[in-house]
């Protein structure tokens, strides 16, 4: 037994949480949000804060600064400087900040698909075009086209490849020879890299993932990288998150845009949980990710095992799990909907992260076992109704 309780259920129904805002006796396994509590030490940090009753204004505290530089010394091997850091709300307001300050009406934003679904949005949104370079699935491992991949970069109406580095949904770990190749390609084509490392501390036990700014000098020089506490200890709406950047030109352009954009002023609280999860959080989330992953290992060996005709891709990153379902499915795209309508199972379906997710499925396992396992009959079931449907 760990020092954390990763089996209690924890009732957030009534707490107007975006991924429980459903019916009654529906299981939702779909949003990238935990059911676990997030680290004790955080609820402290965070209690003591509201204890002091006003609610001001805040400033961001060398203590924030300190958070984040001795967090991705100690586990990702990168050095930041106080003055490459800069707050921000969110990864999403990164993101599309980024993407109006950087491109110009109808220029292209590329990204390697199938990809998280509101890059999408922050793309089109922001008055650019999205481009997508398919990934390849070779041997149960996807893979990026580089051949694909120049050709779209050299494209002069692209000007920002948007990276997910570990990738979501597929749970892909870049290598370091992998992003230094991308590096060299953006630089070759004058395109800048903004490199969405949210998911960097969900990994499977002895996997680490490769910061893209480290991967090479180059790398460094033409890249902006979107960091945040919110999916490794369960803070999305505390809003708070960070921006590396270590071109000071860049750095000039992102700082100016989250301003003018007014999402550079943090609140007491986002201050207060990054730093408690940063200073206070690592042996939690050592323990979380063993959790997970021994949540995914059941359901691979469920899936297997009794729901034939689906293939689970083994990711080594994130809490998700990506299903290949398009054995059953045969070009439809229903398989989502049908399952939540006759089993109360939500989960994603495959088609919203664009070319190479249709017939797929993304499942969220970060939750207690019982859930999983409730979960996974459910899909069985599902699937089973559907094919049987189906085959009418």
């Amino acid at each position: 037994m760990g020092k954390y309780d990763f089996d209690k259920k924890i009732d957030r129904s009534d707490s107007w949480s975006l991924k429980w805002d459903v019916r009654e006796g529906e299981l939702p396994m779909w949003v990238a949000d935990m059911d676990f509590e997030t680290a004790p030490e955080i609820k402290e940090a965070l209690s003591k804060r509201l204890s002091e009753g006003a609610f001001g204004y805040s400033i961001v505290p060398d203590e924030w600064y300190n958070a984040y530089i001795s967090w991705w010394k100690k586990r990702h091997h990168l050095d930041i400087k106080k003055e490459e850091l800069i707050f921000s709300t969110g990864v999403i307001p990164t993101i599309s900040s980024t993407v109006r300050k950087l491109t110009t009406n109808d220029e292209n934003v590329l990204i390697l698909t199938p990809v998280y679904n509101v890059f999408y949005n922050c793309i089109k949104n922001n008055g650019a075009r999205v481009l997508e370079s398919r990934l390849i699935e070779k041997d149960g491992r996807f893979e990026i086209d580089f051949s694909d991949l120049e050709k779209k970069l050299s494209d002069p109406q692209t000007s920002l490849l948007l990276f997910c580095n570990p990738h979501n949904p597929t749970g892909r770990i870049w290598t370091k020879d992998e992003l230094a190749r991308v590096g060299e390609l953006c630089e070759k084509y004058g395109v800048t890299v903004l490199s969405d490392e949210i998911h960097c501390d969900i990994v499977d036990p002895k996997k680490e993932y490769v910061p893209f700014a480290t991967a090479s000098e180059t790398c460094s020089r033409i890249s902006i990288t979107a960091i945040a506490p919110s999916k490794a200890f369960n803070m999305a709406g505390m809003c708070s998150s960070a921006v590396f950047v270590k071109n000071p030109f860049l750095r000039h352009k992102v700082w100016r845009q989250l301003n003018t954009d007014e999402c550079g002023e943090p609140s007491f609280l986002s201050i207060t949980a990054a730093v408690s999860a940063f200073t206070e959080g690592e042996d939690w989330l050592l323990e979380m990710n063993e959790y997970v992953y021994q949540n995914k290992l059941f359901a691979e060996t469920f899936i297997r095992d009794n729901i034939p005709g689906v293939r689970l891709i083994h990711s080594e990153a994130t809490y998700l799990i990506w299903l290949d379902c398009s054995a059953l499915t045969k070009g439809r795209d229903d398989l989502a909907a049908f399952i939540r309508a006759n089993t109360g199972l939500f989960v994603s379906k495959g088609e919203i992260y664009g070319p190479g997710g249709e017939g797929h499925l993304r499942i969220n396992l970060a939750c207690p076992k019982s859930t999983v396992e409730d979960g996974m009959k459910r899909l069985k079931k599902g699937i089973e109704m559907y094919c049987n449907s189906s085959s009418k």
